[in-house]
């Protein structure tokens, strides 16, 4: 006897009863997914602007990326990091060097490399004075990850409130107001975490002369510059990470999502004395850097290089933007229009729920928020042009059926 197809309101009541709610979801459950597609358990297409928040740079069931991760898996999965692998020191060769740093440790996430990072400052700084009151200067409206290291630096009283109190010494400023930097800035600090394009924060992109303003005060007072390019690297914004645009190098970077495609590993990095800050025994990880999903970031790697997926995000990029701009001189509900690359989003003077919503039950598009009122495109990196022809048509529907909002 045939067994009968779970229905897709059934999955979704067992995944109510089953997970810990701490996520509000929408009422789709996907079984696969190929090229740009997702599939749904009732076999429904969608067109995916939104790579599971900037992580599927390639898209789903990439041959190349599927294959080489398939026979890692053969081989071996996990060891030790008691014992080296050849896929870590391969990936961490190719990492260092597409970066610019000295040192890599690997991570099971961002918000893991987040929490290394912010370890690396604290240490450099104890290194040199001996002391434990140091201090890192973070930015408002920021957002670095949910762990609670993480989180004292993410700028948002929202998210920070119920976990309250947080780790001690952390100060924030204004992105892209300089002397809010400077006002912050005293022999006690340590370090500046910053987006070099706030992502949840609302897709905003730092200006030249922040980056170098902040760059200049850290090394007046001899403090590290943290770049999170957890969201931003990887080629999203047409180059490897979004701070080359600028020229303004970090002393530690984080990166994550993309780095593998849809395999949980992230990555801290750090150059100059910042490389060699903390000893043996300051830090570690059961999971982070194992064979499997160092092969995946390695193979990623490989493709950005071959595919030159940079050159492609800037010219599919810049199509984006003008078909973007065209929509928002046409809706007088869209109030702004910013980003870089394949990393952009639109302002609404309204609450941009409905419209996502819309997007996904009734144009088969799949979209992310920014906040409320922005809606962020973060889609696959191997994009074409008429796949953004295609997402502005159900995009511009979305926004009419919307309108309903009032």
């Amino acid at each position: 006897m045939t067994e009968q197809k779970k229905t897709k309101e059934s999955w979704i009541v067992e995944g109510e009863e089953t997970f810990y709610k701490t996520y509000n979801r929408f009422p789709v459950v996907f079984e696969r997914g190929q090229g740009l597609y997702l599939y749904d358990t009732e076999g429904e297409e969608y067109l995916d602007f939104y790579a599971g928040i900037a992580v599927n740079a390639l898209g789903y069931g990439d041959p190349e990326y599927t294959e080489h991760i398939r026979a890692q898996a053969e081989k071996l999965l996990h060891v030790s990091n008691y014992f080296y692998n050849t896929p870590s020191i391969e990936a961490g060769k190719k990492l260092t060097a597409v970066s610019g740093m000295d040192k890599v440790f690997f991570t099971n996430s961002g918000t893991e490399a987040v929490e290394g990072a912010i370890k690396i400052a604290r240490r450099y700084a104890y290194n040199k004075t001996g002391k434990q009151d140091h201090e890192i200067i973070a930015m408002k409206n920021s957002f670095h990850g949910r762990s609670t290291g993480a989180l004292a630096v993410t700028g948002n009283d929202h998210y920070q409130e119920p976990f309250q109190p947080l780790m001690p010494g952390i100060r924030f400023a204004h992105f892209n107001d300089l002397d809010s930097v400077r006002d912050l800035f005293c022999e006690k600090t340590c370090g500046v975490i910053l987006e070099t394009i706030q992502g949840e924060g609302g897709i905003y992109p730092a200006t030249r002369e922040f980056l170098e303003g902040v760059r200049a005060l850290c090394d007046q007072y001899d403090a590290l510059l943290i770049f999170d390019e957890i969201q931003c690297g990887m080629g999203r914004t047409g180059e490897m990470f979004a701070w080359q645009h600028y020229g303004i190098k970090p002393d530690v970077m984080t990166v994550a999502k993309a780095l593998g495609n849809g395999v949980p590993v992230g990555a801290f990095l750090a150059c100059g004395p910042a490389a060699s800050a903390m000893v043996p025994g300051d830090h570690g990880t059961t999971y982070g850097g194992n064979p499997f999903v160092c092969a995946a970031a390695s193979k990623v790697l490989d493709i950005f290089q071959s595919r030159k997926l940079t050159a492609h995000v800037k010219e599919v990029g810049e199509y984006l933007w003008e078909q973007l701009e065209e929509i928002a001189g046409s809706y007088g509900e869209i109030t702004g229009h910013r980003g870089m690359g394949l990393m952009q989003g639109l302002e609404f003077s309204v609450p941009v729920g409905r419209i996502v919503s819309n997007a996904l039950l009734e144009q088969k598009l799949v979209l992310i928020s920014a906040g409320t009122d922005i809606i962020r495109f973060v889609p696959p990196l191997v994009i074409e042009k008429e796949d953004v022809d295609e997402m502005v048509k159900r995009l511009t529907a979305a926004i009419v059926s919307g309108r309903s909002w009032n």
